[in-house]
């Protein structure tokens, strides 16, 4: 949530503290004063006054009211400074010092009243487009960065951050109130709410640049907030879609990367390190939403995670269902990303060179111009039809492209192995 500034060196702990924060207190501003835009700023200040103190004095007793009350003062300088009218100068004003003012709202100090999920369905307006909803959510809720978000939509930053800019500024001349819609409108939000949940979710589970491949505290919390919307709808088939995909998703978690965090491909994962609790919860999840109907496209989603998850083996992956479900999926949602991994399905059931044909119609499609994965799955089915070549031009490209420096040095590892099988091969010489 410390967005794109450059943040000091804090721990772990803090960091993950801040995080989780760091939406509620911007609820809680929103809440008592209106004003999303210049709410949002003064948590940002906030937050880096934390992320300077707190390594050296310690973390307050009470975190979520300490950053409250920063950024309720920092609301009032900038106000000041910029000569707000009298009835809100008024207001600020009267703003009393952090013990006054935990003891005349407390909630606080409540653990349970949390602004979060408010938060979230107040960014999925109406009054926004889609793409601002999802845009906006993901930088106010979920914490990512301006350039996080981008390449999650696969554009430019420049772009996105326009894209937020216009959002908030809708916000401000709209008028859009801080409170949970009426249950009449609860359907024309949730699917905003979770697209942005499942973004969120990805990000944490892959990050798209750095230094490691996960982010477990975005995880974490797109799986607390689903589970906040699955009490709020406890019977919508695709909330419990949703939240048995993550589940089954982060079950692999730790199993993803070595000793080293260097990345470990499905296929070769020590599965006995999957999260067993996880699996139950998710299965359980996925077997109750597919028998109640109709079905949507995360609750196919999770039963495919589901097969993966039966498996014992990786050879022992049924394809064929899986391929099956694939096929359901790219008709109800056609989108790159559902027919790359539909290719893998198909050349693990009707051999490589069928996937393969079904990328070519990805080279034309600009969303997926320049994206690493297009390469990487290239590669990976190039290698399985031992077109050893091709398939290390395809890892090299997709390393080049990629921000993440675990996929980067997997990629790489993968072109090297090919390299040292081609050399390996006994070469005829010509004849004198």
């Amino acid at each position: 949530m410390l967005g794109s500034q450059a943040s000091p060196k804090i721990d772990a702990r803090v960091e993950d503290l801040l995080r989780e924060m760091a939406p509620q207190v911007l609820g809680a501003l929103v809440r008592r004063y209106g004003q999303f835009e210049a709410c949002e700023d003064a948590v940002q200040e906030a937050l880096l006054d934390a992320a300077m103190q707190w390594p050296d004095q310690g973390v307050p007793d009470h975190p979520r009211a300490w950053l409250t009350t920063v950024a309720s003062r920092r609301l009032a300088d900038q106000w000041r400074s910029e000569h707000a009218r009298r009835r809100r100068e008024a207001t600020v004003a009267a703003m009393v010092p952090a013990d006054e003012s935990m003891a005349a709202d407390p909630s606080i100090l409540r653990p349970q009243h949390d602004d979060t999920l408010t938060l979230l369905f107040m960014c999925c307006h109406p009054a926004l487009p889609p793409s601002a909803q999802i845009a906006l959510t993901l930088r106010a809720v979920g914490g990512l960065t301006t350039a996080q978000i981008a390449a999650a939509f696969l554009v430019p930053e420049a772009t996105m951050s326009q894209r937020i800019r216009r959002a908030k500024q809708r916000i401000k001349d709209t008028g859009v109130p801080f409170r949970m819609p009426p249950p009449s409108e609860w359907d024309d939000r949730l699917r905003v709410v979770l697209h942005v949940l499942y973004l969120v979710f990805n990000e944490g589970y892959t990050a798209s640049s750095g230094e490691d491949l996960q982010r477990s505290e975005l995880t974490a919390e797109s799986i607390r907030l689903t589970r906040a919307v699955r009490r709020l709808l406890p019977d919508d088939g695709e909330v419990l879609g949703l939240l048995a995909l993550m589940l089954l998703t982060d079950a692999r978690r730790h199993a993803r990367t070595g000793g080293d965090g260097a990345l470990i491909p499905l296929a070769e994962q020590d599965r006995s390190r999957w999260k067993a609790e996880s699996i139950q919860e998710g299965q359980a999840l996925v077997t109750r939403t597919l028998a109640a109907g109709p079905v949507g496209p995360y609750q196919i989603q999770a039963a495919i995670a589901a097969v993966h998850m039966e498996a014992p083996r990786a050879q022992d992956t049924d394809w064929p269902q899986i391929l099956a479900l694939y096929d359901v999926l790219e008709r109800m949602l056609p989108n790159p990303m559902v027919t790359l991994n539909h290719a893998v399905a198909v050349a693990m059931v009707r051999g490589p060179k069928a996937g393969l044909d079904m990328l070519e119609s990805l080279d034309s499609d600009d969303r997926m111009a320049g994206h690493h994965r297009l390469d990487a799955v290239r590669g990976h089915l190039l290698e399985m039809a031992n077109e050893g070549a091709a398939a290390q031009a395809c890892y090299h490209q997709a390393a080049r492209r990629t921000t993440s420096l675990p996929e980067r040095r997997y990629l790489e590892a993968r072109a090297a192995h090919l390299n040292e099988a081609t050399d390996s091969v006994p070469r005829v010489r010509d004849r004198p």
